[in-house]
């Protein structure tokens, strides 16, 4: 998979705001799918799985099977790929332009 792919797959996934928030529950520490569907009493088990898929096929969300149970673990990489690519650039631009203002005001 190209790295342009891989980052539209990262944003397409932390696109939808309950993508999010199943991050969210996974920030913490691995969940199984069972208790995530439980976290989300207004959504169906398949709409729940439908999230995680995309979740993982953005390798945010690594599953893992343990029996019966599937363990879904965060996997906060490609986030980190993406702010290393995309955020800190720009904030680093911004930062130049704050501070070219602040010397432009005080002189």
């Amino acid at each position: 998979m190209s790295s342009q792919t891989a980052d539209d797959h990262v944003f397409k996934a932390l696109a939808h705001p309950r993508r999010r928030e199943l991050l969210d529950r996974l920030k913490d520490q691995p969940q199984t799918t069972g208790a995530l569907c439980e976290s989300f009493p207004d959504m169906d088990r398949c709409t729940v799985m439908m999230h995680l898929k995309v979740l993982e096929e953005a390798d945010l969300v690594i599953a893992k099977r343990e029996g019966r149970e599937r363990w879904n673990h965060l996997n906060a990489l490609p986030i980190r790929q993406i702010h290393d690519r995309w955020i800190s650039q720009y904030a680093g631009h911004a930062i130049s332009i704050l501070d070219r203002l602040k010397s432009d005001l005080e002189g």
